[in-house]
């Protein structure tokens, strides 16, 4: 009862925390915002002027982002920075406001952004800032700009004639000296001189609306907004020219001095066809192949679930007979037993390091539930892609408000196992597993300070999250164990044994390393296609909106990991081996491996990142992942296994 009391506090907390930025997708209470052409009259609510934001730039080759400041482009004055949440700080973003600043409905031609950046051959300063510049276009960095919350995109013709639309644009392209080019530069003809950057110093902005006159509402409102990214050498002359001319070529040797002018044109266009509801429906829609992830996430679905049935039908078939067969008393021709009966004197028999598993079934509950309300919440709209770091920020609130399950599920077992150190496992519960995660993030987040990324965590924020850890998650972790504790050990169905019973030969099939590998097969078979465009969404910078279909993958997880653990459970319990305490946990828990095998496959395979920084990172942050992973997945088989060896055990009668 203490528990779902907890439960529901930690879920109203987080609404109240964020009702008034929730966004997707556009649930009601959400107002949006209204432009209009000429200055507001009294009781009118909206607004002529639009303004332009910035996030950080990052690559497809490198891990490490950078503010969009380092790269000298022009500079807002005023330098406004919109308030950041946990989620944002924790992923990187860095938004801040941009010299690009519209009047509603007021079409500019060709606009100067600010004065044009000179760089001089003789001056240190401008030589590392146009590096910095080559460097961010060899490596092909993307700019990231948004409109009114939305991202403003640069859309092309794609294979098969379909468009898609990009989040982002290149700040510029590379020709290299053997006349290869970067995707960029094919866009355009006339970048081929070798050995030549070209720099996208003008963008024609194009801003879609919806016109409220037929709806009963004042004003408009903004429902697309894209771009065009050109190279133009302009004139240092007024007014200046937008039509045509040569593009902006910055050679690879600074051999003269480099002058780049900043540019925009903007043209508003009305669209009464999209609804500002759905206005982020042709950013998700155009992503590249929609249609096959759908197709391959619906197969596989329908693979597991049927795989699923099957061992489920096998596992009640073969058990009710051997149940049947176990309880006939009145068997003339009885002959001698074998199999999981045998071990029923040992099969609750305390396993060896009992503290570290209990530890780990604390941390993988705490982490199964947060990961379940997340899902669930993105369900419903929640955490999609228009609410900014909505996601990171509900995940880590909730494993913060989750200490008390963890605490309360470690001390229980840790009782059940005749354990007598609670103050150690109460400690390690909550210390060793965030300890581990938070050296791996404190390291890698010394290389980005290194490196001079926007990716680094400020100080003030690793001291935020340590006041989260020490002053909630731990001092909840306590309660639970405090419960935990107090409550008696959990009761077997049948005795232990004084003596442990021999265990016979096994084969190959049944010993313990063999059965945890093939054990992590199928659950990470059920994942792997998800697990792809998960991936793309982190290191490719692609946006994941498909939580409906991840929440039903989810769902299929935890049955496939339940019955393969069961499934391999009772075979080695036939073989009457019953060390399944640590096996069922491991079983389940060894998708991770299967998990990290992908990515490093995924790393060599999908991914440019060059340079050891980078690489350092991805697998940095990869463990983190693959440790999470391996505590949920191995919690899941404990507990179904857990469940599945108390109710057999119940219901065969034992002399």
């Amino acid at each position: 009862m203490r528990m779902r009391i907890h439960f529901s506090f930690a879920l109203v907390c987080l609404l109240a925390l964020y009702i008034r930025s929730f966004s997707a997708f556009y649930l009601p209470g959400l107002a949006p915002v209204s432009f209009c052409d000429e200055e507001p009259k009294a009781g009118e609510d909206c607004q002529t002027d639009i303004q332009l934001f910035v996030n950080r730039l990052d690559s497809v080759e490198s891990v490490l982002p950078y503010e969009y400041d380092v790269f000298d482009f022009c500079k807002d004055a005023k330098e406004l920075r919109p308030s950041e949440n946990l989620g944002q700080v924790l992923f990187g973003e860095r938004i801040e406001s941009s010299p690009y600043k519209f009047k509603f409905k007021k079409d500019v031609p060709c606009e100067r952004v600010c004065l044009p950046k000179t760089y001089k051959q003789g001056n240190k300063d401008d030589i590392a800032k146009l590096d910095f510049l080559k460097m961010g276009m060899q490596l092909n960095y993307q700019h990231h700009w948004i409109i009114d919350n939305m991202p403003v995109t640069w859309c092309y013709d794609v294979e098969d004639g379909q468009k898609y639309c990009n989040p982002g644009f290149p700040i510029g392209c590379l020709v290299a000296g053997d006349g290869r080019a970067k995707d960029a530069c094919v866009i355009n003809s006339e970048f081929n001189k070798k050995n030549t950057f070209y720099v996208f110093n003008h963008v024609d902005i194009k801003i879609k609306y919806h016109s409220g006159d037929q709806e009963g509402w004042t004003g408009a409102r903004l429902v697309a907004a894209t771009l065009e990214p050109k190279s133009i050498k302009h004139a240092d002359a007024d007014p200046l020219s937008c039509d045509g001319g040569n593009p902006m070529e910055v050679p690879a040797d600074f051999n003269a001095d480099v002058s780049i002018i900043y540019s925009y044109s903007v043209k508003f266009e009305q669209d009464n066809t999209i609804k500002w509801a759905s206005r982020w429906d042709y950013i998700l829609v155009s992503m590249p192949h929609t249609n096959i992830q759908w197709f391959s996430i619906m197969n596989s679905l329908v693979i597991v679930l049927f795989l699923s049935g099957m061992v489920a039908m096998i596992m009640l078939r073969t058990l009710h007979k051997d149940i049947a067969r176990y309880n006939q008393v009145d068997q003339e021709d009885a002959q001698e037993e074998s199999g999981w009966k045998q071990v029923h004197g040992d099969v609750f028999r305390p396993p060896r390091k009992g503290m570290l598993l209990s530890v780990f079934l604390g941390q993988g509950t705490q982490i199964f539930i947060m990961t379940f309300i997340t899902l669930f919440l993105a369900c419903l709209g929640f955490l999609s892609p228009a609410n900014r770091g909505a996601l990171m920020t509900c995940a880590v609130v909730l494993w913060v408000l989750l200490g008390t399950p963890a605490g309360y599920v470690s001390a229980r077992l840790y009782k059940t196992f005749g354990g007598e150190k609670w103050k150690t496992n109460v400690l390690l519960t909550a210390l060793l597993c965030p300890g581990i995660v938070f050296a791996d993030f404190f390291l890698m987040n010394l290389i980005l300070w290194g490196e001079g990324s926007s990716a680094a965590i400020p100080f003030g924020t690793l001291v935020a999250i340590l006041a989260l850890w020490f002053g909630i998650s731990v001092p909840l972790t306590f309660v639970g164990a405090y419960f935990g504790f107090k409550k008696p050990a959990i009761e077997q169905p049948v005795r232990t044994n004084q003596i442990p019973r021999q265990i016979p030969e096994q084969s190959f099939f049944t010993k313990p390393i063999p059965g945890i590998v093939m054990g992590g097969i199928l659950p990470f078979g059920c994942i792997f296609i998800q697990l792809f465009f998960i991936l793309n969404s982190i290191w490719s910078h692609q946006m994941y909106y498909m939580f409906g279909f991840l929440f039903l993958v989810f769902i299929i997880l935890l049955i496939t990991c339940s019955e393969a653990t069961i499934l391999l459970c009772y075979f080695h319990l036939c073989a009457e081996d019953y060390h399944w305490w640590w096996r069922s946990f491991l079983t389940s828990g060894f998708t991770a491996v299967y998990l990290f095998i992908y990515a490093v496959h995924y790393f060599f395979s999908k991914l440019q990142i060059i340079g050891m920084a980078s690489t350092i990172l991805y697998f940095g942050y990869t463990m983190i992942m693959v440790l999470i992973f391996f505590l949920f997945t191995g919690t899941i088989g404990f507990f179904a296994c857990f469940w599945f060896v108390n109710k057999i055990y119940s219901v065969v009668k034992v002399d």
